[in-house]
């Protein structure tokens, strides 16, 4: 067969066809990929719905909720409207037309979160190889939730914002929340349970990265980070390469609305603790830029103690943390000083990180009153001759070992030289000393890689490791 050559110099003939090429990418309508089947879209506000067609076509989105709305795509075909929803409910069928239709069925009106962060995030129902969760096949035998749907982003890295991501929605039942991330997934059950509406998981996260590969360009740059974009296109992307997972992972959810988001990373960031509550703080206040919701809460997992070797201390970090929720707002954090393993960086006890996020939610979101949301966390010192009382917030009835042995503090004099200390409760109040330290001006509580934790307040929730001086 002879082959038809078209010539370079044919410049009309090609720009028609490019034109022709153009056009048929919109030749019908189509809506973003985090909207599909099964679906739950938050209830009681107005939801971005957005996507693209030909250009300048009408586009109109209905409800069977009675609700509609109308736009006209742009001259490169995007559109993007907002529609009214109710109160939780359905399910419901969501239609979508332009120059074709769109119909989406079984959707629900619930409660939507973002779930984010690296490994620990990641970590399925299932376990990783030799690596398992607490009750898995309990709480996947008991999985069957209807009105629970759960949406997985599949991994990827962009060196550009995409606009699409790999997903679907399904619904929670034995046959898909063994893959689906435990942490997400048990958070979600707590909050439907309680809630008593549908709940939507979103779940975009990947194993051993840093907080700077999920913060995009432009917040990088105005806090001085040395933004280094990989120019060689046949250079491999690597997942920690600065804004590659939130071009790809994150910018392809905005705007879809949500309620909220928690998150759970910082491990791969213990080399640079110093840097960190700047960089992660610009990262929660870009995301709330990008949605265009307001502070929308934030809720994160202080990391575990883990025995990560000499040559950093991750104290620094989970310090990092701390102070990420005491200056940035509407956020909060889940301790877990209690519930780390020496030898292993993905602690099995994953129910304990849900509830502790869920206490946090179900208070300070949803209103919900009579309980402990965090563990304490320190305020001040008292100097009384050679020992040293210390303060917290978040511990109204007094604090509790549970009759474990307090042997994580250590205590210095003006001479920054730390010694073991000895640590009582009475009463609920706590007191520390040592006899090493005759005038003591400085108390340390878990401060090193790996400690287990064993100050707690009454109920039941972990302190910080904490430090009392800048040292």
């Amino acid at each position: 067969m002879k082959k038809q050559i078209i010539s370079l110099s044919n410049k009309p003939l090609l720009i028609m066809l490019w034109c022709g090429i153009s056009i048929s990418c919109f030749a019908q309508t189509k809506v973003a990929s985090v909207f599909n089947h099964h679906m739950v879209l938050q209830q009681n506000t107005q939801v971005a719905i957005w996507g693209i067609d030909k250009p300048n076509t009408k586009i109109t989105v209905s409800a069977n909720w009675n609700e509609k709305q109308t736009t006209i795509s742009d001259k490169n075909g995007h559109w993007k409207l907002h529609i009214n929803t109710i109160k939780a409910g359905g399910p419901y069928t969501l239609k979508v037309s332009g120059s074709s239709n769109v119909t989406l069925t079984d959707v629900l009106l619930g409660e939507v979160w973002l779930c984010s962060g690296q490994s620990n995030m990641e970590m399925p129902i299932n376990g990783f190889p030799g690596q398992p969760v607490i009750g898995s096949n309990e709480i996947i035998l008991n999985s069957d939730y209807p009105q629970m749907r759960l949406f997985t982003v599949k991994k990827n890295m962009s060196n550009n914002p995409l606009d699409s991501c790999t997903g679907i929605w399904q619904p929670a039942n034995p046959e898909t929340a063994g893959n689906f991330s435990a942490v997400a997934y048990l958070y979600g059950k707590i909050l439907q349970a309680k809630l008593k509406v549908p709940v939507g998981i979103i779940c975009s996260s990947f194993g051993g990265t840093r907080v700077e590969a999920w913060t995009k360009k432009d917040v990088l740059e105005q806090i001085n980070f040395e933004y280094k974009k990989n120019q060689n296109p046949t250079e491999k992307i690597d997942k920690n390469d600065p804004s590659v997972l939130f071009n790809a992972m994150i910018h392809p959810l905005v705007p879809f609305t949500i309620k909220g988001a928690i998150w759970y990373q910082g491990e791969s960031n213990i080399s640079n603790a110093s840097q960190y509550e700047e960089r992660f703080s610009a990262m929660i206040n870009s995301w709330r830029k990008d949605w265009q919701i307001g502070d929308f809460p934030f809720y994160f997992i202080q990391i575990a103690p883990f025995e990560y070797g000499n040559q950093v201390n991750a104290a620094y970090l989970r310090e990092a943390q701390l102070k990420t929720m005491q200056h940035t707002a509407n956020t909060g954090m889940a301790t877990t000083s209690d519930i780390g393993e020496k030898n292993c960086i993905h602690p099995a006890q994953k129910k304990q990180v849900a509830e502790r996020l869920a206490y946090w939610a179900l208070s300070k979101t949803y209103g919900f009153k009579g309980f402990l949301y965090s563990g304490p966390v320190y305020k001040s010192i008292t100097v009384r001759g050679n020992k040293v009382d210390v303060e917290f917030d978040h511990a109204p009835n007094g604090l509790t070992s549970f009759g474990k042995s307090l042997n994580q503090f250590t205590i210095a004099g003006a001479d920054q030289k730390f010694y073991p200390a000895k640590a009582e409760i009475i009463k609920g109040k706590l007191t520390v000393y040592s006899e090493n330290v005759s005038a003591p001006v400085a108390v340390r509580y878990g401060w090193e890689n790996y400690t287990e934790g064993t100050l707690f307040n009454l109920g039941g929730l972990p302190a910080s490791s904490f430090r009392t001086d800048n040292w």
